[in-house]
């Protein structure tokens, strides 16, 4: 998935809009009045938000006779998922080389003024 479709996906889903209208795809396909029961919106504008899910590949419409349902597309999110993963495996690699050098560091005490003492305060 190039770079400007990744953005297309996460733009698309900026929206709670349409974040909500990608879960109940999730569920099963949905005509647009369907998808848009649920919102105090007209039908231009649903049609317009399932216009950007379109165009960032999340959703595709079809022809069932007079129904014209509009249908979740799962790869997009198998991509998103091996992009974020690359990030978090990434992450998780820092945080195993902090975790190694902190477990070579000796463990020194602190020294007396700066230990805290039980039932005293530490230095003013």
């Amino acid at each position: 998935m190039a770079a400007d479709d990744l953005s297309r996906v996460f733009s698309a889903l900026a929206d709670p809009t349409r974040r909500d209208m990608v879960a109940r795809l999730a569920v099963g396909d949905a005509t647009v009045n369907e998808l848009a029961a649920p919102y105090d919106v007209s039908l231009q504008a649903v049609s317009k938000h399932l216009r950007m899910l379109e165009d960032a590949g999340l959703v595709t419409r079809s022809r069932e006779a007079q129904r014209r349902p509009v249908h979740l597309e799962a790869q997009v999110f198998d991509l998103m998922t091996t992009w974020i993963e690359r990030y978090r495996r990434e992450a998780e690699q820092r945080y195993r080389r902090l975790d190694d050098v902190l477990a070579a560091m000796p463990d020194e005490p602190l020294p007396d003024d700066v230990s805290p003492t039980p039932g005293k305060e530490g230095p003013s």
